[in-house]
């Protein structure tokens, strides 16, 4: 593994010198290529495959993953666009012979918007879990805490002990733009964290990763992909039929609150949007109500 891991880095140094010397890419450019292959790099170690190995349903799999995590429509294209490189690049330099990306399609995106997963397919999802692996307690605290707090999963990945308050019920997010806010944690989340807990104080912990919530089995925090995978893969064990990501729970966490009749400036605040625009999205309000709500805000009502 370790070979085919050297091998691969070898492979992404002769790329990124071809887009230097053969392309002359400049710095930012060059930059940007390397931060969309990271993309694929980080998809390739979370599903055990080599960068040579990848044929098109794998593309095809990697590209409605960067969908469901939240990576924006022009983001989606251009990081597409970069593995389009990398792969004509390698078809050139004899590393393969057939090049996968030539049937790729970029994704249909539209305004469309997740499936919402009711309270009792969350619990669903969460009974399916089996507690004799190491990771059980570790993955219901996660669903738990996307679905209580309705967090991004970037911030999910990057909650930190230091940013819970528990006795308090509340946590501290740093969403968007390093902007901070307070949310509510779920007597049932603080539960599952607590279980958590257990687990994770027999770990042995990497230096510099002591602080975040959430590890892996060799004592590194999550990425964002691993949280996508996981709850892939959980939800077809518990027999769900949606196609739901970690975006899923967020959304379902919003409607919710909006259904019990929560105020739209208190879901806005809660999910850390800093438009009600972005919210009226997430919870199906109608063009009416949102006009309404917003007259209410520029009335000062």
């Amino acid at each position: 593994m370790k070979k085919d891991t050297k091998s691969q880095e070898n492979i992404v140094r002769r790329y990124v010198r071809y887009l230097k010397l053969e392309r002359n890419y400049s710095p930012n450019t060059l930059e940007a290529y390397q931060r969309d292959l990271g993309h694929l790099l980080a998809y390739c170690r979370a599903e055990g495959k080599a960068l040579l190995d990848i044929q098109l349903e794998d593309l095809q799999h990697f590209a409605a993953t960067i969908h469901e995590l939240g990576i924006g429509p022009t983001s989606q294209a251009r990081i597409l666009s970069g593995i389009r490189s990398f792969y004509r690049f390698l078809l050139l330099d004899g590393f393969i012979e057939n090049d996968p990306t030539e049937l790729l399609e970029s994704p249909h995106l539209g305004e469309h918007l997740p499936e919402v997963l009711t309270t009792a397919e969350v619990d669903q999802i969460e009974a399916s879990i089996d507690l004799s692996k190491w990771e059980g307690h570790r993955n219901r605290a996660i669903i738990e805490v996307l679905f209580s707090c309705g967090l991004r999963v970037s911030e999910l990945v990057m909650l930190k002990l230091s940013d819970l308050f528990l006795d308090e019920g509340y946590v501290r997010i740093f969403g968007k733009g390093s902007k901070e806010r307070l949310v509510p944690i779920s007597q049932r989340a603080i539960h599952e964290l607590k279980l958590w807990f257990d687990d994770r104080n027999r770990m042995k912990i990497k230096p510099g990763e002591e602080d975040f919530v959430f590890l892996n089995r060799r004592g590194a925090h999550l990425t964002r992909v691993m949280i996508f995978i996981m709850l892939r893969k959980q939800a077809e064990e518990a027999g769900i039929k949606k196609v739901i990501s970690p975006h899923t729970l967020r959304h379902s966490f919003a409607t919710a609150l909006l259904e019990g009749g929560a105020d739209l400036r208190v879901i806005q605040a809660m999910l850390g949007h800093e438009s009600i625009g972005t919210t009226e999205i997430y919870t199906h309000i109608d063009t009416t109500a949102l006009r309404e709500a917003i007259w209410s805000i520029i009335r000062g009502i």
